[in-house]
């Protein structure tokens, strides 16, 4: 018999269990096995479950026994792990762990104190039941590509020496450096640029917005950066883009009382720079995404976002892992974690760190608050969208009046590009 369980109402299905139940007992053993394999194949059940079914050891519709074990973590410590998991930059489970005592004083100081109960059981909870808390709460976006726009460089290719293989550094100082295109996917006119600079030994990553790639605004950049970082620059290791392998840059580096040691990669095996390529990814297209930022008033606001509120959000108080070894046993690689840390921990930890290094680190994590970040990241964002959407309004027009597109809708920019659309994604 085909099974009826897609066709039968929830009403009709219990009717007719309770009409085999009043007749069941009275069958005899002929009679009884003909009607467990009827119920059987109405409902689709298993002769072992139908039997019980018959004999009221199991019941059916709201009077149905939930099976398993009590659900250990109630709503009360879910809506703080979502929260923080939201606010965090949705990490996983792994990262979210170390996350959560970071960030449970600033929930607290702006939702209220937390009972002991709920506060013991969010930091005991492990990072699996974390992933599977926040699982229900995650946008299955799909992942969008950049587009190289580099160019071939000069004579300093054969000067400055190529680095490939993992990284033997104790102290921060050692850093990898790349630029993000920000020209919509394509490489004509002005467009703003992203400089990142990743360091090997802690993950302390530092940004600035450029207007344009070239090796003068690269220096201006640097001079952003190395006047905040938290330790001296020991190492430079660029790409083989013109523009980090230039004159300019060259004076720049070289012309320091300490110049680090300057080195590339090998042409076209990005590899060699995974770690600030993960950081391209991670700290900048998350936020910003792969839209044109053509406007130089945008150079300005992206620098106020990055040094007043994303970069202190991901440096302070944003955990990760370092890879500490990886093995190969046939055609298995065995990858080997430390713990999820800050960059800010990592450098605090690091001994060959001077101690007024340290107590300054502490005082700059001690002058933020967690979810204030978040929210100033948001305001932040919402400014340099409205901008990009006026700008992509006032194009689509210029291009109604070009007779290159039918119409134009207000308020709807063209799907030509995408802009922060894949930060901060909620359900």
């Amino acid at each position: 018999m085909r099974t009826l369980t897609g066709i039968l109402s929830q009403k009709s299905k219990i009717e007719y269990l309770e009409s085999c139940r009043a007749r069941y007992p009275s069958r005899n053993r002929v009679a009884r096995s003909a009607m467990i394999d009827e119920v059987s194949d109405t409902f689709g059940w298993d002769r072992k479950h139908t039997i019980k079914a018959l004999n009221r050891k199991v019941s059916l519709g709201q009077g149905a026994r939930k099976r398993g074990s009590k659900a250990t973590y109630t709503e009360e410590v879910k809506v703080v792990i979502v929260e923080i998991w939201k606010r965090s930059e949705q990490p996983c489970g792994k990262l979210l762990k170390p996350t959560l005592p970071l960030w449970l004083g600033s929930y607290e100081a702006r939702h209220g104190d937390l009972s002991e109960e709920v506060r013991s059981k969010i930091l005991q909870c492990s990072p699996r039941q974390l992933d599977r808390i926040t699982a229900a709460h995650k946008l299955g976006a799909p992942g969008r590509h950049g587009r190289s726009t580099g160019r071939t460089s000069h004579r300093l290719k054969s000067s400055v020496a190529v680095h490939c293989g993992p990284w033997e550094v104790d102290r921060p100082g050692w850093l990898e450096v790349d630029t993000v295109s920000h020209g919509g996917g394509s490489s004509s006119g002005e467009f703003m640029w992203s400089l990142t600079l990743t360091d090997i030994h802690t993950g302390w990553t530092e940004l600035a917005g450029l207007w344009g790639n070239s090796g003068r605004e690269v220096c201006v950049g640097l001079r952003r950066v190395e006047a905040r970082l938290p330790f001296e620059m020991l190492g430079f290791d660029c790409d083989n883009g013109s523009e980090f392998l230039n004159t300019a840059v060259e004076n720049h580096l070289l012309g320091q009382g300490r110049p680090p040691k300057w080195t590339r990669s090998r042409a076209y095996k990005k590899n060699d720079q995974a770690h600030v390529e993960q950081k391209n990814f991670t700290h900048v297209r998350q936020l910003l995404g792969y839209g044109r930022f053509d406007d130089l008033q945008l150079v300005e606001l992206v620098n106020d976002l990055y040094e007043n509120a994303w970069l202190p959000l991901r440096n302070l108080f944003t955990p990760s892992m370092k890879l500490i070894e990886k093995k190969r046993i046939g055609s298995k690689v065995s990858k080997t974690y430390d713990s999820p840390q800050t960059p800010c921990d990592r450098l605090l930890a690091c001994p060959q760190v001077s101690e007024e290094t340290k107590q300054k680190l502490r005082a700059k994590r001690a002058e933020f608050v967690p979810l204030a970040l978040s929210d100033l990241i948001e305001r932040k964002l919402k400014v340099i969208q409205e901008i990009i959407g006026e700008i992509e309004e006032r194009r689509a027009e210029e291009r109604w009046r070009a007779g290159e597109i039918a119409e134009v809708i207000p308020g709807v920019a063209p799907a030509s590009g995408t802009y922060c659309q894949n930060h901060h994604q909620k359900p």
